[in-house]
């Protein structure tokens, strides 16, 4: 059932009468496939890699890049630290998961060094010693490493030194180092877009980070499918994957669990995970694990049983089957992902209309006036990397630089400036079909209730609601599906136990 090879992705975009093909951009290289990439070293994080890629996307030839770490922060009112996580900005430069770390890089230079904190005893016999300058320099692929305490003198050289016009760079206001004179050369405007424009696009060492976080994610979502019918909570379910992620090296999560039954399942960001799986028809359970920073998202909705409850349930499942099956052959470098997700509206709009829950009107008509939106509110994806929600030059989903997202993600057609996807993105393709009474109930005051019978949408608000999401890596030739989670028949198989 799944397309889960870039060769796969290659074959679907050979056909002639594809009808995403008008929205390939045709380019003069386009037939060699070609793709310029730096080496990166297989053992350490490539940070000099993605700090002159920086560089490159801020058009600089000077200037220093100022980046902070996390800080160790306590609790407020207490002496237990927050649980720590890693500045993402900063660890795209540096690959340090390390606390009270800093870094710059002198563009013109192409000198890289890195802070790390300064020693202390009283610390290191409670807590074990921090990171040493000789481990860094071992670990990293940076060029110097200097205590906290040499900060203050390494700004000031650069500042002497620095050649007229050069900038330093910062990614916040609030990061801005202590002791700058008042009329340091600050720049607060570039950093972070340039730096966005660059996390867009993965390379290898991020690609294979990703490729193991969705591998762990399987190893979970498949163990629970093996014992789902030995669960009676929610809490359960997300237990085992946490239980399979701890055990299998991922110790974090890449985002809040979602383990949600039943109607719970139409909360698109349900995270309670507390309530009874007892007459519960289907689970949605969104769940992707963290490995070194780099996030996955999956999304697999199933039975609690190896068979369908009822025809509600495998109906509107095998609708959203279809759905991201289609939008996912149509992934290939050079299409609009805006186009992606208006194939999957018009993908639901016609089994709304079969099931009989959208009526009265065209798959255009419908889909112009905002009526399948209530059953799809969210859009197809987004880019998964240092952030499950990952930042880019441009938001795969909008549609230009002044109209807002949540305004035009129907319409159609889609137009020119809508950006498309790229050879390295990572995005996932996750549509859903939801029944939520309180949707229900707004839409019943919208011009667009003429477009649904409501008798019939009542029927499945038991089920709740159906996502299923995968991590698509685009190639040079197609895709490749990164996520190994079981999904269709072989999910079912699975809780039958066979």
């Amino acid at each position: 059932m799944r397309a889960t090879s870039s060769a796969q992705g290659s074959r679907g975009s050979q056909g002639t009468h594809d009808p995403l093909a008008r929205e390939i951009m045709i380019n003069s290289v386009d037939s060699y496939d070609i793709r310029l990439a730096t080496p990166t070293s297989c053992d350490k994080y490539p940070a000099k890699h993605h700090a002159r890629n920086v560089a490159r996307k801020l058009k600089a030839s000077s200037g220093l890049i100022f980046l902070s770490g996390q800080p160790t922060i306590n609790l407020r009112d207490s002496d237990q630290t927050r649980p720590f996580r890693q500045r993402r900005y900063f660890y795209y430069l540096s690959g340090v998961n390390e606390p009270d770390c800093s870094l710059t890089y002198d563009i013109e230079r192409d000198l890289l060094t890195l802070y790390v904190p300064d020693f202390d005893l009283h610390r290191a016999i409670w807590m074990g010693p921090t990171l040493s300058r000789e481990d860094a320099l071992d670990q990293y692929d940076v060029d110097r490493v200097h205590y906290q305490t040499a900060l203050k003198e390494g700004l000031q050289t650069w500042l002497d030194e620095r050649k007229e016009g050069s900038e330093l760079y910062l990614v916040h206001q609030s990061e801005k180092p202590d002791h700058l004179p008042a009329d340091a050369p600050l720049e607060l405007e570039k950093l972070m877009p340039a730096m966005d424009a660059a996390r867009g696009i993965k390379d290898e060492y991020e690609i294979r980070m990703i490729r193991q976080a969705n591998k762990v994610s399987g190893l979970a979502h498949r163990e629970i499918l093996k014992r789902i019918q030995t669960f009676s909570n929610e809490s359960e379910i997300e237990g085992s994957f946490l239980d399979t992620c701890v055990s299998n090296g991922a110790r974090n999560q890449a985002y809040q669990i979602i383990a949600a039954s039943g109607p719970n399942a139409a909360v698109l960001h349900y995270d309670r995970n507390n309530e009874s799986l007892r007459n519960k028809p289907l689970v949605c359970l969104d769940a992707g694990a963290e490995w070194d920073c780099y996030a996955s998202d999956v999304t697999r909705t199933f039975p609690l049983s190896g068979e369908w409850p009822s025809d509600h349930a495998r109906d509107i499942y095998k609708l959203v089957e279809r759905m991201q099956e289609e939008c996912i052959r149509g992934m290939r470098k050079g299409v609009r992902y805006l186009s992606l997700h208006n194939l999957a509206h018009d993908i639901a709009i016609e089994g709304l209309m079969a099931l009989g829950v959208l009526k009265n009107g065209t798959t255009l008509e419908i889909r112009q006036s905002g009526a399948s939106r209530v059953f799809l509110p969210h859009g197809l994806g987004h880019h998964v990397g240092l952030e499950v929600h990952d930042v880019s030059e441009k938001s795969i989903m909008a549609f230009g630089r002044t109209r807002p997202h949540w305004a035009t993600t129907c319409l159609s057609p889609c137009t020119a400036s809508a950006p498309v996807l790229e050879e390295g993105m990572v995005v996932t393709v996750e549509p859903g079909l939801y029944f939520s009474p309180l949707a229900l109930a707004d839409a019943r005051n919208q011009p667009y209730a003429r477009f649904i019978d409501f008798d019939v949408a009542d029927k499945y608000v038991h089920i709740g609601g159906v996502r299923i999401e995968d991590d698509i890596l685009v190639t040079a030739t197609g895709y490749e599906n990164l996520t190994t989670a079981p999904k269709g028949e072989e999910m079912l198989a699975i809780i039958r136990g066979e």
